[in-house]
């Protein structure tokens, strides 16, 4: 468990948060820009000092003000991450790694060069200089860096902000593995919803200095309540399960969560039983009152209207609907609404392509 309580005023802003996180996982900080994200990271790290404050990450308590204790930032067992690498332009790739792992007493280390070399794919980079790498390539550096530092919290402050999309891309996947393959719990800020879709567990939502809400990715992203389902990016996160893969025409099989509902997702194949988390964006749901049987939308799921509220754009209104526990938002015009009569507790149809499905 992370228990992060922070109290900081500047002259035009103030930090006010108290969060209790889990110990393990990815937790995206989001929030648009100024919303506190990287002065709430900066302050974990002890960059940047709450006049109250309490930080405990699982057993160590890094800030407790009430007791006057402050562990500096060098004392306390955290790599960081920033939106540049800042490699040391005049070393190797393996040189700046070792500037990582020999800060750590070899009986400490958690992490060796070897595994990380392997999860961040860089092994063939070690003899090159940092002035000879793309910019995500620089970037896996130095999360290997940090990740040699053997930290017991891995902080990421919009690691993939300076990244074009192909080089976006290109690191995501390893981040993913990062998240699959390590047992550190990593605090991750990021602006961009489908980032925050595709790496974290739980999720916090920031807004001028405070947490609007915090909460496991799923069912966050899916209350109207708050300001992520007003955008044209909201959507949901389904953790389903493989069931099935068809290779003559590359399409998934996904199980929902506690369902005997499925859904069908283009897709590289996975073996039957490999958990995949998807988005669904609210923007590719349709509504029908009847299953549309010849069409090439795959997916016609049985739902329930559970809510519907106006969306951002006064032509549109988003709806909230239950798809065997499962839940959904659709981002449909209020013509729509009207012809089709939605009410809470209505029982129709939900239509998604399966090229939409983001897995």
């Amino acid at each position: 468990m992370i228990q992060v309580r922070l109290h900081r005023k500047y002259p035009d802003f103030a930090l006010d948060v108290d969060l209790h996180l889990p110990g393990r996982g990815v937790t995206a900080l989001y929030g648009h820009s100024g919303s506190g994200k990287t002065t709430c990271l900066r302050c974990i790290a002890g960059l940047e000092r709450a006049e109250h404050g309490f930080i405990q990450v699982n057993d160590e308590v890094w800030q407790d003000s009430r007791n006057g204790l402050f562990v500096p930032p060098h004392k306390r067992a955290l790599g960081y991450v920033f939106q540049e690498a800042s490699l040391f332009p005049h070393l190797s790739v393996q040189a700046n790694l070792e500037f990582g792992l020999k800060r750590i007493p070899r009986s400490a280390r958690r992490v060796d060069m070897d595994q990380a070399t392997q999860l961040l794919g860089i092994g063939h980079l070690l003899e090159r200089n940092p002035g000879h790498l793309s910019g995500g390539e620089r970037q896996r550096i130095g999360i290997a860096r940090a990740l040699l530092t053997s930290p017991k919290l891995l902080l990421m402050d919009e690691p993939l902000a300076a990244l074009d999309s192909q080089r976006k891309g290109e690191i995501l996947p390893y981040l993913e593995r990062l998240h699959d393959e390590l047992d550190i719990p990593l605090l991750y800020v990021s602006h961009a919803q489908d980032e925050v879709a595709r790496l974290a567990d739980h999720i916090v939502l920031l807004s001028d200095g405070k947490a609007l809400a915090s909460g496991p990715i799923g069912e966050t992203l899916a209350r109207l309540d708050l300001p992520l389902a007003r955008g044209d990016d909201a959507g949901v996160v389904i953790h389903g399960t493989v069931s099935a893969y068809d290779a003559a025409y590359q399409l998934l099989t996904l199980q929902l969560p506690d369902s005997t509902l499925h859904m069908r997702v283009a897709h590289a194949p996975l073996v039957p039983g490999r958990a995949l988390r998807v988005k669904v964006q609210a923007r590719d749901v349709s509504l029908s009152l009847q299953a549309q049987e010849h069409s090439s939308i795959l997916n016609r799921l049985p739902v329930t209207v559970t809510e519907q509220i106006p969306a951002d754009n006064s032509a549109h209104v988003l709806v909230r609907l239950d798809a065997g526990g499962t839940p959904l938002l659709a981002r449909i015009t209020r013509y729509s609404r009207d012809q089709l009569q939605l009410h809470p507790g209505q029982t129709l149809w939900a239509q998604i392509k399966a090229v939409a499905v983001l897995a």
